[in-house]
């Protein structure tokens, strides 16, 4: 991805709403670059959604969950039947899952949530359970409060889009640290053949 694009793409993180001449001006690029790098992303699903991240406890959820549940062997087969139905039951699952995704090792699959009180949680695990299509073994669960006034970082990407940023850049610094490693290891051997 080039640097222009991650810088847009960086900038719409922190604030979804900016025009494009408004990012352009932020860039110091012109707007029609920015109207035309937008799309670029979204079509390459660069840009999965434009989405507002809420406060969740003012919309009645007490719970974040982050809930790993233990699944049973399957085969390939097995295990892409199970991916595709379940992909049609979380659509019209009972529950505020927001994420539910396999981990590398395969044997895990970790489900995000938010629940409007224990008793909906518990629900949460109870319909796990009782899941043909999730094959589940065994479930742990962290509980956070949303109510909890000691908060430590919410939701946020603005410290994620502030890293993109940075990722070229960094890039490039190495490279040309590189480059002048390779260029004084150079010239030092020059100098040692001329001193003979």
């Amino acid at each position: 991805m080039k640097l222009i694009e991650l810088r847009v793409l960086s900038e719409l993180m922190k604030d979804s709403k900016r025009a494009d001449r408004e990012l352009a001006k932020l860039l110091g690029v012109s707007q029609p670059t920015v109207s035309r790098i937008r799309p670029g992303l979204e079509k390459r699903s660069c840009i999965k959604e434009y989405t507002t991240i809420p406060d969740f406890k003012k919309l009645g959820y007490e719970i974040l969950a982050i809930t790993l549940v233990k699944l049973k062997k399957l085969s390939r087969e097995q295990t892409e039947r199970t991916r595709k139905m379940t992909l049609g039951i979380m659509e019209k699952a009972p529950f505020e899952i927001i994420m539910a995704e396999r981990e590398m090792g395969l044997e895990y699959a970790v489900v995000i949530s938010y629940h409007k009180d224990y008793s909906d949680y518990l629900g949460l695990l109870q319909w796990l359970r009782k899941s043909e299509v999730m094959q589940v073994s065994e479930i742990n669960s962290y509980i956070i409060s949303l109510a909890d006034l000691v908060r430590y970082r919410p939701l946020t990407f603005r410290t994620l889009a502030q890293h993109i940023s940075t990722l070229k850049s960094e890039k490039k610094d190495s490279q040309l640290k590189k480059s002048r490693s390779v260029l004084s290891a150079e010239q030092d051997r020059i100098n040692d053949k001329s001193e003979f």
